[in-house]
């Protein structure tokens, strides 16, 4: 299937930081079909990099959706059943208003004078389109990663608007060394000379710093396992070393592939904004506990955690199901056996789908 991103504009969005952004405009893409009763809504919520684009071929470039092999006919979010939503998250560089959007009051991009935004701003702003499509209650929410993160904010702020949680390879608050992945990739992109305090959408912009950040991240995506599986020691087109620093290994070009892709299709400064968000987020913040944060939570909970994650590893998953049992709230949770460390949620999903389509098929029966 072809499917078009739209666009909703919203007034304005009131953030955590005391902050007001106003105007707000929010890129979204819708699949299937919206019942009459309005009972069949799943919203989607991506990752870091993601955007919109969640499943189906982009009518303006022609490529499938991150999660194309998810979500569809007959899939685990089967669009043949469900109306499916993914919306491009706040501060982000695909369409919704991030730092690269034009600040009315200057006529220029926001770049950093962009007001530091939270996971709950995002959900937040996340509400206001589910208000906009005349939804009242969703299904489910469900993402991988910084989406896993939007799942658990939706249960505990919204409860009443959520029948059902699905947090993959996630974490209610992020660890130490989470926040010193994403520092090291923001060190690396404010260290670009091109960066320029954030005001490079006249020039260029900072390519060698965004390029290491996503170079580290893409190490964190992956396995040693499936690092060991796909590269080896191999050599780049050669036979021995060239005792240089050019590329050497295949390894080493494929993560300076991946830096480069990654320049053309992301904005440095949502980077830094989105990462700090990710490193700001923490379910207790209000809360005290986590059993007191999801005291009121009203949804079901999948909870899915893969054996190979080592960014987002089970234990930290295996927390939030805990808390949940003891507070005797309907949780399920499966670790799931993989190779390929945190990507998995992405690559690896046929035993995901099973999971997934069996939790959703209950949960629209017993509770729709």
């Amino acid at each position: 299937m072809t499917v078009e991103t739209n666009t909703a504009q919203f007034a304005s969005v009131s953030l955590d930081s005391g902050a007001t952004l106003a105007p707000v405009t929010v890129a979204y893409q819708t699949y299937g079909q919206l019942n009459a009763s309005k009972s069949n809504a799943i919203l989607i919520l991506h990752a870091f990099s993601g955007d919109a684009h969640a499943a189906g071929l982009s009518s303006e470039t022609g490529k499938p959706g991150w999660w194309d092999n998810t979500i569809g006919p007959g899939k685990a979010f089967d669009t043949d059943r469900f109306f499916v939503i993914c919306s491009n998250v706040l501060g982000g560089c695909q369409g919704t208003t991030g730092p690269s959007s034009i600040n009315p009051q200057t006529g220029c991009p926001y770049a950093m004078s962009f007001p530091v935004i939270t996971i709950g701003d995002m959900v937040q702003l996340q509400t206001q389109l589910i208000d906009s499509l005349g939804i009242e209650r969703l299904l489910a929410v469900a993402g991988g990663s910084m989406g896993g993160m939007q799942a658990l904010e939706w249960a505990v702020s919204y409860p009443e608007r959520v029948v059902a949680a699905i947090p993959i390879a996630t974490t209610a608050r992020h660890s130490p060394q989470q926040i010193a992945f994403n520092e090291v990739g923001r060190q690396a992109i404010m260290a670009d000379p091109d960066w320029n305090d954030g005001n490079y959408y006249s020039s260029r912009p900072p390519a060698r710093g965004l390029a290491i950040a996503r170079m580290v991240g893409h190490i964190t995506y992956m396995s040693d396992e499936s690092m060991r599986e796909k590269f080896g020691r191999r050599l780049r087109q050669k036979e021995k070393f060239g005792f240089d620093f050019s590329v050497d290994f295949e390894v080493e070009s494929y993560l300076r592939y991946r830096g480069s892709q990654f320049v053309g299709r992301f904005d440095a400064n949502s980077y830094l904004y989105i990462t700090k968000a990710e490193d700001y987020f923490d379910l207790t913040n209000a809360a005290g506990t986590l059993a007191n944060a999801f005291a009121k939570a009203q949804a079901r909970f999948l909870v899915i955690s893969f054996s190979s994650d080592w960014l987002y590893p089970s234990y930290q998953s295996q927390e939030i199901v805990r808390v949940l049992r003891r507070s005797n709230h309907d949780v399920a949770y499966c670790e799931l056996p993989s190779n390929y460390g945190h990507d998995a949620f992405l690559v690896d999903v046929a035993e995901q789908s099973e999971v997934i389509r069996g939790f959703l098929e209950s949960t629209y029966k017993e509770k729709a």
